[in-house]
């Protein structure tokens, strides 16, 4: 399975582990990541339209050293997935989506029809974020979560995609059952639970398999064995 992912830091965190979890699996899989950071849908689509090598090319969590177009990793390879998301800070305001999304849609399924489209739930800032209380004005990253969902289950609708993969739900959880410290600096993910998490998400709604039973534990930050046993149970509910 080949999957793409037109992104940003927030793909690059759900990448970093996912051919590895794959890999302890022994099922194929391999991610590229299309990597500007803070890239929002309205900057691809002028990628898009320039076909400009604008793109840090990584695969299976590295970076490759090349610099790419979105056509040209389009048309690289058969896809299975092709995953698309909106840059974090304009997550809730699905006003901020259009009419960039569906554009960019219509032009991966020319490039790739063969391809499902995904969609990348992106997640609430920390409640100590400075960028929730304001940037965004929430008080609650709970609120911020709730029009995040919102704005994520209407693009997924508008561009009839096959796939939605829930990560900022899975944070939720994660925080309800509590997890102390899901984020690294209050917005990205933490590059051992976080990021572990979320990686094993993405493999169990890719590849239809239970996580519960996955081997993978090479992180880059120390996540304990009882850490691991609640993601792998949260993502278990989300399948």
């Amino acid at each position: 399975m080949n999957i793409l992912s037109i992104g940003n830091s927030f793909s690059q965190d759900a990448h970093r582990y996912l051919h590895k979890i794959a890999r302890a699996d022994g099922f194929y899989l391999n991610t590229f990541d299309l990597y500007i950071s803070g890239c929002p849908l309205s900057l691809h689509y002028r990628n898009m339209l320039s076909e400009e090598r604008a793109y840090m090319l990584e695969m299976n969590g590295e970076s490759t050293g090349f610099k790419v177009s979105l056509k040209e990793a389009l048309l690289s390879r058969d896809w299975d997935v092709v995953t698309v998301q909106q840059v974090s800070s304009q997550s809730p305001d699905y006003d901020a989506y259009q009419p960039y999304l569906n554009k960019l849609v219509d032009y991966i399924k020319l490039c790739a029809p063969k391809a499902k489209v995904a969609v990348h739930q992106t997640w609430a800032y920390e409640q100590s974020s400075k960028r929730l209380n304001e940037e965004l004005g929430y008080k609650d990253q709970s609120d911020m979560f709730k029009d995040v969902k919102a704005a994520y289950q209407k693009a997924f609708k508008d561009i009839k995609a096959d796939i939605l993969i829930p990560s900022g739900e899975l944070l939720q959880k994660l925080i309800a059952k509590g997890i102390p410290k899901v984020h690294r600096d209050t917005y990205h993910l933490s590059y051992g639970l976080g990021r572990y998490a979320v990686g094993l998400l993405w493999y169990a709604i890719l590849s239809g398999n239970s996580v519960l039973n996955n081997t993978f534990c090479d992180v880059d930050e120390e996540v304990s064995a009882a850490e691991m046993k609640i993601a792998k149970e949260c993502v278990s509910e989300l399948r």
